[in-house]
């Protein structure tokens, strides 16, 4: 395909920033360049590009100028939700409206041309500063090996490499601890691989841990994870300081030296050394980085120095203590197992080795000072993994060929080969060791010896200095992770009062105040120095851990959502959520009791995190596993086939607004709560692109509106013309297959005396539509009304003019002018209604007149099972003839216990057919007067002819052939106000106007006559005549 031609671009305007501007595209169009036609990046649609607009990446690319950019980092940088608008990209309306000139866009920044479409130098994080203020100085950041690798080899490296791992060869032989090994190293190279998914399924920031595990599954079981994993690493400060000030104790002892005794030197070594120690993680990551290296350098020389002492020929004085150099019948007598005393056991020495095997976390946990951590935090911590690894199989494979379990340490032990009495393998190298043996007495040996590694190594203060490396290198890391961690979760706020140490300080935005929490912490615990006892649930916190780390790894992956996309691949959903459950096992054979304590705090931690619900939104695997649940289970209900027995009322609730009607929106919320399907409905009335802008601005709203009073319901809203097409529209399309609403509930339409005859025919037309569509109808009228709405704008707006808006019809419709955006909506104050409040032992009586399939008899009984209105006496009132009243309130009885209602009174009304008082049926000829045609009976195509344009009005033909049904409704006032004046809820059977044979006016004079002068809240009630209730049981 032959390329468009492109003229010449000046150098100066020869790269397009990824940004645009309205005005210059405005600019352009108009045939002129105009005062903003020079913007850099601008761009228009252009069969003809200029040397202005065509000076464009955009134009070097397609050949012509356009709105549209090319892709660029900033457009997707810090997206949240989905719909964000993203700086510099055009929105649709940009691109298929007409533009018209916007002054707040006129202007907007543009990027600089080296980084649109590249990596940004440094995130949002980084480049935070104050405005005139010098810019930050760049942070340090670590790469894979000196950020990652060699942190995480120093963590896992530690006094068990030294000081156990011998005495473990010794027990379980070199065979089975190689085994244990290997499990151990199973589980953690399970979650290395867990956590390279993880921080590679997007930018990962500061906080490790915390931040891999709550970004993945969500703030509850993250914030729980993160506060013990910080404080279980600020406990571990002390326990690796306490390790090597027991080391330094004891050299003090061998020298007669002590300072004051055995317990307290170690309090005075412990707070002195964690003190060195702050001041080195005070002093900046840099130099941190470059204590870690000099530990490792010193682990590295004592690991030499042990290897090389293995091939060095023993003296006599390494010969009694056990050691013989390699020989092959020491490697076959230690390759099998010799199990002694309490722990000798496979698991007891998996549980005191598994803790050496952790520390793979310690690189992530400074993921906020890495390069890049989506290449360093797997690389290094797999590699970590793999050389400590190593180290642990060779250090056991070596010292088990050298080394027999039983010396004396004596020199006079020495024999002559093959001497008589002598047992053991040490008599063919001239040792006689049995007398010890035999006793259990010898002082060393691998099974009796905890310094084999300085024994054998060619020079001993090498592997002490072995030991105080690992043990400083490993409470450094832990001193520093422990701040790193809390400070993410402080500024995530998720729990109270740790707020301030959030605040972070220098290039690195180095959280000092948590460096001074983590230091007062663990001198707390070096002065208590009972740390035996806290131990085991230390590492039980290290493993809760990596049980959800694995769990996250697995769980978002299972859910399938289109944002696990991880760049590292080599990962298994299944082996992750193996991992997890090794973690567990490993907890309760490692101590159950800390198992049990580990998991009560999270447990308790994670209670409050869901009881508080934070306003937090991670895009976390649990929301995606919701929305699978969620579609999974809607998919499902379709194939399963409707029955009365499980008939629930799903009901579309026309509130408008919902904070304009919190009265119905109370009212069906109390009943539909955990039982059943609320959606709130609400019509924008106009043109589809004036109020389009104004449902994406108030939606969100009006959910968590909802949310913050305790309704469980959908909001949903359409455009249309005019209400009653709206309400089409939602009754044919709201829900999703079977979770479908089937009663339509609307309030009372109380102006309608006043209101535009269209409203009213509009309003009974909505009716008639519902039943056309084989809903049931709902209808809600109070004395006080339903709509809140001129209260609202009074209190919002003084000068809001009540008369104007007087229209209050429940249905929903125009919001009033100056609508609250989401944010003012969901903290605005909450209106107090009837259906919030306790109703005492009144009564809710309803009147079940026809039968309507028993949606009539449904709703108050769903009404009754609620707290607020359990003490309520429920009676039912029925028509019925005098001269037959015992028989006919016995066959009702008999029918309500059928349905299990629990209904006993039960009242019948004979008198329901008299005729009203005059006064009264005075009051309904002058209601409907101003709405009669007055046509003298006239035949009905000249009533026809006479209507056309006012179909609302009334024949003298209608009125004469309604009479009676008009009396009905009159003589039913009556009675309500008898019977029911004092009822909390009234619930009458509605009554129904033919289509076409009844007016919208004389029916709503119906309702009018029906609900006046009544003072509790009455609903009046017409199922779609198909039943709602059984007494079958299939």
């Amino acid at each position: 395909m032959a390329e468009l031609p492109v003229p010449e671009l000046p150098a100066t305007l020869s790269r397009c920033s990824g940004r645009f501007t309205i005005s210059t595209l405005l600019g352009t169009e108009e045939g002129g360049w105009g005062p903003y036609a020079a913007t850099e990046g601008a761009g228009c649609d252009s069969a003809h590009p200029t040397h202005l607009s065509g000076s464009t990446l955009c134009t070097r690319t397609f050949g012509y100028n356009t709105v549209d950019v090319v892709p660029a980092y900033e457009h997707y940088a810090n997206s949240k939700g989905v719909g964000d608008a993203r700086k510099g990209r055009p929105s649709l309306a940009d691109l298929h409206s007409i533009l018209k000139p916007d002054p707040g866009r006129l202007h907007p920044p543009v990027s600089s041309p080296q980084r649109s479409n590249g990596l940004p130098e440094a995130g949002p994080e980084e480049a935070t500063g104050e405005p005139g203020r010098d810019p930050m100085p760049e942070p340090v950041r670590f790469g894979w090996v000196k950020g990652v690798m060699i942190r995480c080899m120093l963590n896992i490296w530690g006094v068990i490499l030294y000081l156990r791992l011998p005495w473990i060869t010794a027990q379980a032989g070199i065979a089975l601890t190689w085994l244990i090994i290997l499990m151990s190293v199973t589980v953690t190279t399970i979650t290395g691989l867990s956590i390279s998914a993880i921080s590679t399924n997007g930018k990962v920031k500061s906080g490790g841990t915390y931040f891999l595990i709550s970004r993945s599954l969500g703030p509850e079981l993250g914030g729980s994870i993160g506060l013990i994993f910080a404080f279980a690493n600020a406990v571990a400060v002390a326990m690796h300081t306490v390790g090597f000030a027991e080391t330094v104790r004891d050299l003090l002892q061998e020298h007669n030296s002590l300072i004051v005794d055995p317990t307290n030197d170690i309090r005075i070594i412990g707070v002195v050394t964690v003190t060195v120690l702050l001041g080195i993680s005070l002093a900046g990551m840099e130099w941190e980085a470059k204590a870690q290296i000099l530990f490792f350098l010193v682990i590295l020389v004592s690991f030499i120095n042990y290897l090389v002492g293995t091939v060095i020929p023993a003296t006599a004085e390494k010969q009694s203590k056990g050691f013989f150099s390699y020989r092959a019948d020491i490697f076959a007598q230690n390759f099998v197992p010799n199990w002694r005393g309490p722990e000798g056991s496979f698991f007891g020495l998996f549980s005191i080795f598994f803790p050496s095997a952790t520390g793979i976390l310690a690189g992530a946990n400074i993921s906020g000072d890495l390069k890049d951590p989506a290449v360093a935090i797997p690389k290094g911590t797999l590699m970590a993994i793999f050389w400590t690894t190593v180290s642990y199989l060779v250090l056991s494979a070596t010292i088990g060929a050298c080394v027999v379990r039983d010396a004396s340490g004596s020199l006079n032990d020495s024999v002559a080969v093959g001497s008589v009495g002598c047992e053991g393998l040490a008599c063919s190298f001239g040792w006689n060791f049995t007398a010890c043996a035999q006793r259990q007495s010898c002082r060393y040996g691998l099974s009796n010896y905890y310094q084999s590694m300085s024994m054998v190594s060619g020079f001993g203060p090498l592997i002490t200095a072995g030991i105080f490396g690992a043990t400083l290198s490993s409470a450094l890391a832990c001193l520093v992770s422990a701040p790193k961690v809390f400070q993410c979760l402080c500024r995530d706020q998720l729990y109270p009062l740790i707020g301030f140490f959030g605040k972070g300080y220098g290039r690195n935005s180095e959280p000092i105040r948590g460096y001074m929490l983590t230091y007062i912490i663990a001198v707390g615990f070096i002065l208590i120095a009972e740390l035996n006892a806290i131990a085991p649930i230390i590492s039980n916190f290290f493993l809760c851990s990596y049980a959800l780390i694995n769990f996250s790894c697995f769980h978002a992956s299972i859910t399938n959502s289109p944002g696990w996309r991880p760049s590292f691949r080599y990962y298994s959903k299944w082996a992750a959520l193996f991992g997890a459950a090794v973690s567990v096992v490993i907890m309760f054979l490692l101590t159950w009791w800390a198992a049990l304590i580990a998991f009560g705090i999270v447990i308790f931690l994670l209670g409050y995190v869901l009881y508080k619900k934070p306003d937090v939104n991670w895009g976390s695997s649990m929301q995606a596993s919701s929305y699978n649940m969620a579609l999974n289970y809607s998919v499902g209900l379709s194939e399963v086939d409707e029955h009365i027995k499980n008939y629930r009322p799903q009901c579309l609730v026309l509130t408008g607004p919902p904070n304009f009607r919190p009265a119905l929106v109370d009212f069906v919320g109390t009943f539909t709560k955990n039982l059943s399907l609320m959606l709130c409905g609400n019509v924008l009335i106009g043109p589809r692109k004036q109020k389009m802008p104004e449902s994406r601005l108030t939606a969100d709203g009006h959910t968590k509106w909802l949310t913050k009073r305790k309704i469980k319901a959908f909001y949903t809203d359409v455009v249309a013309e005019d209400l009653r097409n709206g309400v089409q529209m939602l009754i044919q399309a709201a829900g999703l297959g079977k979770m479908r609403p089937n009663i339509l509930v609307l309030g009372y339409k109380r102006n309608w005396r006043t209101a535009s005859p269209q409203s009213l025919e509009d309003y009974v037309g909505i009716l008639h539509d519902a039943f056309d569509f084989k809903y049931g109808v709902c209808l809600m009228r109070m004395k006080e009304g339903l709509n809140v709405s001129r209260v609202m704008q009074a209190h919002v707006n003084p000068t809001f003019d009540a008369a104007e808006h007087a229209e209050e019809n429940g249905t929903g419709g125009r919001a009033a002018p100056g609508t609250a955006d989401s944010a003012t909506l969901a903290s605005e104050q909450q209106a107090s209604t009837i259906f919030q409040s306790d109703q005492g032992k009144k009564t809710i009586d309803i009147y079940w007149l026809f039968d309507d399939g028993g949606l009539t008899l449904l709703i108050p009984y769903l009404l009754g099972r609620k707290k607020r209105w359990g003490k309520c006496k429920i009676r039912v009132f029925v028509g019925g003839q005098i001269n037959r009243m015992d028989e006919e309130r016995k066959a009702i009885v008999s029918l309500l216990s059928k349905f299990r209602l629990g209904f006993q009174e039960v009242h019948i009304l004979p008198d329901i057919n008299q005729k009203p008082r005059p006064e009264h049926i005075k009051r309904f000829d002058d209601l409907i007067a101003p709405f009669r045609l007055n046509d003298g009976f006239k035949d009905e195509a000249t009533v026809n002819e006479m209507r056309q344009g006012c179909p609302w009005k009334i024949s003298d033909e209608e009125v004469d052939k309604n009479r009676a049904k008009s009396l009905r409704q009159v003589r039913l006032n009556e009675i309500l106000l008898d019977y029911s004046r004092d009822a909390a809820l009234i619930a009458i059977t509605l009554p129904i106007g033919r289509k076409g044979r009844c007016p919208s006016s004389l029916y709503m004079a119906w309702l009018e006559t029906l609900s006046q002068d009544l003072r509790p809240p009455i609903i009046l009630t017409r199922g779609n005549q198909e039943n709602v209730l059984t007494f079958y049981c299939q």
